[in-house]
């Protein structure tokens, strides 16, 4: 394997690390233990700052435009190929957990290459988007825009369940 992989699998490792530390820190606030959530969460921070510089040496953050276009190539991929096949065999095996995971992903996936698509041809056409506020739902991961609605299309969670971002 070469340096380029090596950058790839580094980048790799270091995203998931820093998503497990987050869910490691979330389940340390839950449990009473603030110092280690504390600890949990300055870890990620320096595991985003490593996959950082791995992206950056491997040049793979354009400019906007190009960067739009490899998100929606990512997210069509996921939504029309990967995770159509990850549901299936979750059906298969008669795993009623996965199978909800990755649904509810391949439905939000479509959602984002919407968005990102949109957001593209305002580009292409010379404008800009407006400011508005995206909203998350906790349970399911759905973005919309504007406003959180009453019921989340894709799980059915409340509007409580929904996280606006900044």
């Amino acid at each position: 394997m070469g340096t380029i992989e090596n950058l790839r699998e580094a980048f790799a490792g270091e995203s998931q690390a820093n998503r497990r530390y987050m869910a490691f820190a979330v389940k340390a606030d839950q449990e009473g233990f603030p110092q280690v959530a504390r600890l949990f969460r300055a870890a990620a921070e320096a595991e985003t700052v490593h996959a950082l510089n791995h992206l950056r040496i491997l040049k793979e953050v354009g400019s906007t435009e190009e960067n739009l276009r490899a998100a929606i190539t990512g997210e069509t991929h996921e939504f029309r190929k990967m995770y159509p096949g990850f549901l299936e065999e979750a059906k298969r095996e008669k795993r009623q957990d996965a199978a909800w995971s990755f649904d509810v992903a391949n439905r939000v996936e479509e959602v984002h290459a919407k968005l990102y698509s949109k957001a593209l041809d305002l580009l292409k056409a010379g404008g800009r988007l407006s400011m508005v506020d995206y909203y998350i739902c906790q349970v399911c991961g759905n973005t919309v825009e504007g406003e959180a609605p009453e019921k989340c299309p894709i799980c059915g969670a409340p509007r409580d369940r929904f996280r606006r971002i900044e």
